[in-house]
């Protein structure tokens, strides 16, 4: 077999194949006996039909594309093992010739990971961690009195009223505005004056009753998702559904005793204070960890392969797709037009941040290399028992077990070089 290898921009390669007549003609022994074990016909017992006849039953045509396509399989792959390449997706295959008695020649475009020459990481690590150290975590009395307020607010008891709406009463509501999700009605629940809505929206519901209706405008924020209501006035048709009076618990010893666990308000306060820390700790670790490879990947530069790009883009997309509809009460459709581009305009404004995150992916998987970071069996059934503890009989049928091992496999690799990179101090 001989090769020939052009490296292309963007971390393309092309490879050129050409197999010589009696190499192909070994192939096309091997696709007339595969192809023997599934033609049929009247006389022979299916598997057992004299090969000439096979030949002529399946055509030559036919024969010479099995063949070419196993001769392309088993080329390409062992092509891929000698010279320890890493493609990314599936290969672009071209069949430049192919007959019988005569040489095959084909060619194969492959996305590669591309070769990435690191920076001295261990000193960019070692200083990050430097500074980190000189952050102390601390806790305020104002944060632990806002986590047992929210304590507070989730154990309150609410009860029907007929009086007209407060502020701190839990009501639910139906509004419709034309220039919003085609002018289809949205409901909605929260505590008045809590609900997070726009300025000026939830103070025009204060004074209404179950069952009545108001209309207002309220001026949409300056950095609305929809660009062409930024700033502007939108009309709200608003019903009030039902309102309830939301009576909170005292915080006081017997508040503390009835969570569970704790003798009095103090412990219940301790303990706050140590989960804001655990939780500050982590959010901080997560930071570092996040400046690790920000650090490291601007002193790194290789070309980033667009299928990867691609890729992360269409992912951030689904992301918007899913807050527009969860967050905004909107459609993706709604979305699209209220900022006048299309999808792949969308998309494209996403290349940035997506080139940023695969660069850092491949920077840390190019350190977990350097550092000869391997995930054991063991380690990797250890994980994937601690996760499936957490589902059901019926979540655990549904899911793709080769897709959920490649996944767990991935969290375990990284959080272990991480780890690695942290133990790289001055």
């Amino acid at each position: 077999m001989k090769t020939n290898l052009t490296k292309l921009p963007k971390s393309k390669m092309e490879i050129e194949f050409e197999l010589d007549e009696q190499e192909f003609s070994r192939h096309i022994n091997a696709a007339l006996l595969h192809l023997k074990e599934h033609v049929k016909m009247d006389g022979f017992r299916q598997g057992h039909v004299p090969e000439a006849m096979v030949k002529e039953k399946v055509g030559q045509e036919t024969l010479l594309m099995e063949a070419g396509d196993m001769a392309v399989k088993e080329s390409y792959l062992k092509y891929v093992s000698d010279n320890n390449l890493e493609p990314i997706g599936e290969p672009e295959v071209q069949i430049t010739k192919i007959a019988e008695g005569n040489p095959l020649l084909f060619k194969v475009t492959i996305t590669v990971l591309p070769e990435i020459n690191l920076p001295d990481y261990k000193e960019i690590v070692s200083k990050i961690i430097g500074q980190s150290a000189k952050n102390e975590v601390t806790v305020t009395d104002t944060e632990i009195n806002d986590a047992l307020s929210y304590l507070q607010k989730s154990r309150a008891k609410f009860s029907q009223v007929e009086r007209e709406a407060e502020k701190k009463d839990f009501v639910e509501i139906e509004y419709q505005a034309k220039d919003i999700n085609n002018g289809k009605e949205v409901k909605d629940r929260f505590v008045l004056g809590d609900g997070g809505l726009m300025k000026g929206f939830e103070d025009n519901l204060v004074g209404l009753k179950a069952g009545q209706e108001k209309e207002f405008l309220v001026k949409f924020p300056d950095q609305a998702p929809q660009k062409d209501l930024a700033g502007k006035d939108v009309n709200f048709k608003v019903k009030m559904v039902s309102v309830q009076k939301m009576e909170l618990p005292e915080i006081n010893d017997e508040f503390a005793k009835e969570l569970g666990g704790f003798d009095n308000l103090v412990a219940l306060k301790s303990n706050i204070k140590e989960g804001l820390i655990d939780e500050k700790t982590e959010g901080e670790k997560q930071k570092r960890r996040v400046e690790f490879l920000e650090k490291i990947a601007e002193r790194t530069n290789f070309e980033i392969p667009e299928k990867l790009v691609d890729a992360e883009s269409a992912r951030l997309m689904e992301d918007l797709k899913n807050n527009l509809t969860s967050k905004f009460k909107i459609s993706f459709e709604e979305y699209l037009a209220s900022v006048k581009q299309t999808e792949e305009e969308i998309k494209k404004t996403f290349a940035k941040e997506a080139e940023k995150r695969i660069k850092n992916f491949l920077v840390l998987k190019e350190v977990g290399k350097k550092e000869n970071i391997e995930i054991s069996k063991e380690e990797l059934e250890e994980e994937l028992n601690k996760i499936v503890k957490n589902y059901s009989k019926e979540q655990v049928s549904k899911i793709d077990i080769k897709q959920f091992r490649e996944y767990t496999r991935d969290v375990v690799y990284n959080e272990k070089v991480f780890q690695k990179l942290e133990s790289f101090t001055e």
